[in-house]
């Protein structure tokens, strides 16, 4: 294991590197509010194990990266892709597959569509495409209105848990996005926990990335989609609650020559359950493009 720290901008960047320096590059872009260490410890070493260099970052406001104030700094998804490309930079890797989980699949399909020479492939976790009203859809789900894509919004219980996490601890808030189809090692969850805190000591973790602003102009790109021409892998999860089935098969339709991998009982988390099916996945998706190009 390797770390540096990067620059992008104003702003610095705690990046890590696992895995053989000689390996094809996979970029990991983690969800909303998480830093690098919030990927499991397993997946990534299984990752490396099957043949990659697997590089992780602290966004910005997260981990060892540059903490700000967002109403005097603030930033959008153009920004967090460029920081992305100076990870990227940072490693002197020319092109990466990059895995994108939750906010970090809006993190890469920017990438496809403004650095599509820095990508050779991209894999797409728990996300939905660029045309779909993501927060207008949070309201419809409180209010019972329809969606304006025919889309179903996320499940109503998730938007109550989200606006009032205090009612819930993290462990169960966990355990709810998990589903109950798999199993659930609170342990492992309990020491992934403690690890990202003890990384991020003694910055204090911001309470969330200001989505409102950063996705403000997200709908108006929706109609670029149909020319990336990055090879796609969408993973669908089908218990996720953020974005429910048919979410992933909606971003694998608009993506041309998108590939949709169903694993079933996967919710909007990765369990341990999981990791196995998703390196294989993953795998077979790099290593066929990597082989194209």
């Amino acid at each position: 294991m390797r770390e540096q720290i990067t620059r992008s901008g104003d702003v610095e960047l705690w990046t890590q590197a696992i895995g053989d320096a000689g390996a094809p590059a996979l970029l990991l872009n983690a969800g909303d509010c998480q830093s690098s260490m919030d990927w499991p410890e397993q997946l990534v070493r299984r990752l490396a194990d099957a043949g990659h260099l697997v590089i992780c970052y602290d966004y910005r406001d997260t981990g060892r990266s540059t903490h700000r104030e967002f109403s005097t700094a603030p930033y959008n998804f153009d920004d967090l892709a460029a920081d992305a490309v100076a990870v990227l930079d940072a490693w002197k890797v020319d092109r990466a597959h990059s895995l994108g989980f939750g906010m970090g699949s809006a993190i890469t399909q920017l990438l496809a569509l403004d650095h599509r020479d820095r990508l050779t492939a991209m894999t797409l976790l728990g996300s939905c495409a660029m045309d779909v009203d993501f927060f207008g859809n949070w309201e419809r789900a409180l209010t019972g209105e329809p969606t304006l894509d025919g889309l179903p919004t996320p499940k109503r219980w998730f938007i109550e848990m989200a606006f009032n996490p205090g009612d819930i601890s993290e462990i169960e808030f966990y355990r709810r996005l998990s589903g109950d189809e798999l199993p659930f090692d609170e342990a492992e969850l309990e020491r992934r926990i403690a690890g990202a805190r003890a990384h991020a000591d003694p910055v204090e973790p911001v309470a969330e990335h200001p989505h409102g602003s950063i996705r403000q102009d997200w709908t108006t790109r929706a109609a670029e989609l149909a020319g990336i021409t990055t090879p796609a892998l969408v993973i669908e999860a089908p218990l996720d609650p953020i974005h429910p089935p048919p979410h992933a098969r909606h971003l694998a339709e608009v993506l041309p020559g998108a590939r949709l991998v169903t694993i079933p009982g996967m919710g909007h988390y990765l369990a341990p359950a999981i990791h196995q099916q998703l390196t294989d996945a993953i795998a077979a998706h790099t290593a066929a493009t990597t082989t194209r190009h």
